[in-house]
């Protein structure tokens, strides 16, 4: 690696991206690879960050199931002993990342509007931001740095005429806006963030996740992100992106209307 990284500064300029991809098959050179990692990471001229995918056992379960692979280190054995195996030995390498992305909820093209997003984030002095709504009956983002619980707001599903749209909907955010606590809540958390991302970017962090949740994920969390993601837009060394995790769980009518 630190040979290819050479290669490309040389050739391409600092400027310059490349990717390299491990997994758990690299054998021996996994217990080298936080070492070098590490050496790689301390020269000013690479930027060097590391970025660790992962997946909850049942997520991975399926997925072997789907394509009828065996597992590298199951060894004839069952799946989930070289999930076990697997997350033993990358755990190492797991505790250096600059960021954990969970992919158990992600679909080829959310992953790809992820490294899209990450990839652009541009400059060592950058901070890129996603912004993920979910619902807390479907878990919490194992990726998130803070969490919103926003489930103390009124509930737009107990509104006849709001309850199949989605917070992205005017007249769910119009719904909300009325109340007090939704305003005080957007300027207080705007506040909070507009004082750590400049923190976080001098200290050197690369990737932020901020989830805001409700109950199912699609009123009240959605409608919060979207109003700071546009509150957080000019935000000194900051890169937006945003994700609305589990809007598609249910059934809902033009979901992401904004008439």
């Amino acid at each position: 690696m630190p040979t290819l990284a050479d290669l490309v500064v040389h050739t391409e300029g600092e400027n310059a991206k490349a990717a390299v991809v491990v997994d758990v098959r690299e054998g021996k050179f996994l217990s080298d690879f936080p070492k070098i990692f590490r050496r790689m990471r301390k020269d000013a001229a690479l930027s060097a960050a590391l970025i660790f995918l992962e997946a909850s056992d049942a997520t991975l379960l399926r997925r072997f199931s789907e394509t009828r692979r065996p597992h590298p280190l199951s060894h004839g054995g069952s799946v989930t002993k070289g999930i076990r195996e697997e997350r033993t030995r990358l755990k190492a390498i797991r505790r250096l990342a600059d960021q954990v992305i969970d992919t158990s909820e992600m679909t080829v093209h959310d992953l790809r509007n992820t490294f899209m997003g990450l990839s652009l984030s541009g400059a060592k002095e950058s901070l890129a931001i996603t912004l993920t709504s979910f619902g807390f009956k479907y878990g919490v983002p194992t990726d998130a740095d803070l969490v919103f619980d926003v489930r103390f707001l009124p509930n737009p599903y107990f509104e006849k005429t709001l309850r199949r749209l989605t917070g992205r909907n005017r007249a769910v955010k119009n719904f909300l806006m009325k109340h007090a606590e939704t305003r005080a809540l957007l300027e207080k958390v705007t506040d909070l963030l507009a004082f750590l991302v400049p923190e976080y970017v001098r200290e050197g962090k690369s990737y932020l996740t901020i989830a805001i949740g409700c109950t199912g994920g699609r009123h009240r969390s959605i409608a919060i992100v979207e109003a700071l993601n546009s509150n957080l837009q000019g935000i000194s060394g900051a890169q937006l992106q945003v994700v609305h995790r589990d809007w598609k769980r249910e059934s809902v009518a033009d979901p992401f209307s904004t008439q």
